[in-house]
């Protein structure tokens, strides 16, 4: 089997990227799939890696699944500043890549939107990029989505956004165009790429 990496990235922050992933992860390994989840940066605290490694069943430590975590709700680069500490592209590029040797699939979170810094000079896009993976889009759906979800996907190299995936997740309170962005979107990007994911309890 080929092994692929997933990256999944969001418009922006609070959209649904963990709960995608851990959806995403407990689904493949229960189908019998080598699969594994990571979030490598994060800050504000590991909530978010702690539910990826409840999902896993304990596959990988917690330090496996999150290397780098920092207090600061704040941008991870600037989190990390704050605690006088640096992440380098190339320390977790050699992180995510020893850890795919060991699954045929790995899906990555970022933290925040794509172009949010998470070290020093780099953000999700250059990972996507780096690792050449397939990035998966989160966006709350409601009024607004159009645009961010379209400004994300130009962000992106052409051939990365030609093979990229859109899952639009319910807000909280719906709103009218709840119901009408994934047909809109459908005029602008493959509407076979596009997903509904109803709101689920984090």
């Amino acid at each position: 089997m080929k092994r692929e990496i997933f990256f999944v990235t969001g418009t922006d922050t609070g959209v649904g990227k963990t709960v995608l992933t851990v959806l995403l992860v407990k689904f493949l390994r229960e189908s019998g799939v080598n699969a594994a989840a990571l979030k490598p940066i994060c800050s504000g605290g590991r909530t978010d890696a702690r539910k990826i490694f409840e999902a896993m069943n304990k596959a990988l430590s917690l330090d496996e699944i999150n290397p780098w975590h920092f207090h600061a709700a704040i941008a991870p680069l600037m989190a990390a500043r704050a605690e006088k500490r640096k992440v380098k592209l190339s320390q977790v590029l050699a992180h995510v890549r020893a850890l795919q040797r060991r699954f045929d699939i790995l899906l990555i979170e970022g933290a925040g939107g794509l172009l949010s810094p998470l070290g020093e000079g780099f953000d999700s896009r250059d990972l996507i990029v780096a690792l050449r993976a397939t990035p998966i889009i989160v966006a709350q759906n409601k009024l607004g989505t159009m645009n961010q979800v379209l400004l994300t996907l130009e962000a992106l190299p052409k051939n990365l956004r030609a093979k990229s995936r859109v899952v639009l997740v319910s807000p909280e309170k719906p709103d009218a165009s709840t119901k009408t962005n994934a047909k809109l979107l459908a005029e602008f990007f493959d509407p076979e790429k596009i997903s509904l994911l109803p709101r689920l309890n984090k």
